[in-house]
């Protein structure tokens, strides 16, 4: 990441213009994500030039990562009951959250994935909420893993919290294609969101990942009372990671977690916040997640898809509902965004 010197000329500018134009020479010429300052002040854009910034965005897009959308779905295998305190989540135990444990098997995870399959997507990733998994864990994933690749024709992915060396290693054996670990907060911010576990036990893990040769899934969660340098604080972090796909989820407050009470964020802020992540990350897969729906709506979901979006999770999420599939299949098909197929995942 780099923060390029303002030009004398651009100095004459205003400092949206000149921001946008030092952007577009980091970014879109030169290929580099922004540096942290930069980022707090895409951050700031004045509404009214937030169609200029989610032009240079998708701009960036197009160029670094061409048209092609990804498109995912998702399963949660083992739902509730978690004993970690993420204080945006109904799945904790330690909260009122009217979640209740459930625990799919092998036949449901197949038939998942072949609904899955059937949208076009190319990614099915298996969803567990725990700390880490266990060896009872363990064993569901690498018997479910070994009947969908034998009958359905997808990419595998997994999301089993907080991983051990060892356990890396067995998924990585198995055929997961991808693991997905959240940051989900910038390293200051935290401890305002997670007691229960560290941001640098989130990180060993995501590293370990990486090198264990399975491609990395890491983002993370907006709205949930963090400042805009926080925001930023939160990309940069994401980008010295480097994963090959981030998920950018926005805060949907859940009835009894600690966050249930959290206002949405506005939709200007969140089209700024997708910017800036594709302005931090020029060639990552920056897919929309979790409170979209909310937050943006139908209208701001296009805006997203035209300002730095290219990978989308059709259908539900884990414990809220989303969009239906063929709704955001049409979008993509009205965008003229093609669908990646399946052997360019591989």
């Amino acid at each position: 990441m780099t923060d390029l010197q303002t030009s004398p000329a651009a100095t004459t500018a205003d400092p949206t213009t000149a921001l946008l134009d030092r952007a577009r020479r980091t970014v879109l010429d030169g290929g580099e994500g922004l540096g942290l300052a930069d980022l707090v002040e895409v951050l700031r854009v004045p509404d009214d030039r937030v169609p200029e910034l989610l032009d240079l965005a998708h701009a960036v897009r197009m160029a670094h990562c061409g048209p092609e959308v990804e498109v995912e779905g998702i399963v949660s295998l083992k739902t509730g009951g978690c004993p970690e305190d993420c204080h945006f989540c109904s799945q904790s135990g330690q909260f009122t959250s009217p979640v209740r444990a459930v625990w799919l098997d092998v036949r449901q995870l197949v038939a998942a994935a072949k609904e899955t399959a059937a949208t076009g997507a190319t990614e099915f990733c298996i969803v567990a909420a725990v700390r880490g998994p266990d060896e009872r864990l363990m064993a569901q994933v690498r018997e479910g893993v070994a009947a969908i690749r034998a009958e359905v024709d997808i990419n595998v992915a997994c999301s089993l919290g907080m991983l051990t060396q060892a356990q890396v290693d067995e998924l990585a054996a198995m055929g997961v294609h991808r693991y997905n670990h959240n940051l989900e907060a910038a390293r200051s911010y935290f401890d305002k969101v997670v007691t229960t576990h560290s941001w640098e036990e989130r990180w060993e893990t995501c590293t370990m990942v990486r090198e264990a040769g399975m491609e990395l899934c890491c983002g993370g969660l907006v709205g949930m009372g963090e400042s805009l340098e926080q925001r930023a604080e939160l990309a940069a972090e994401l980008a010295e990671l480097d994963p090959h796909e981030v998920p950018l989820n926005f805060l949907n407050p859940r009835p009894g977690t600690p966050f249930g009470d959290l206002p949405l964020m506005g939709s200007q802020d969140a089209l700024r916040t997708i910017a800036a992540f594709r302005l931090a990350m020029p060639r990552t897969i920056l897919r929309y997640a979790g409170g979209r729906e909310l937050t943006l709506g139908d209208l701001g979901t296009r805006d997203g898809l035209l300002g730095g979006i290219n990978a989308v999770i059709v259908g539900n999420y884990l414990t809220t509902l989303g969009r239906e599939p063929d709704a955001d299949l049409e979008l993509l098909a009205e965008l003229r965004m093609p669908i990646r197929e399946l052997a360019k995942t591989l």
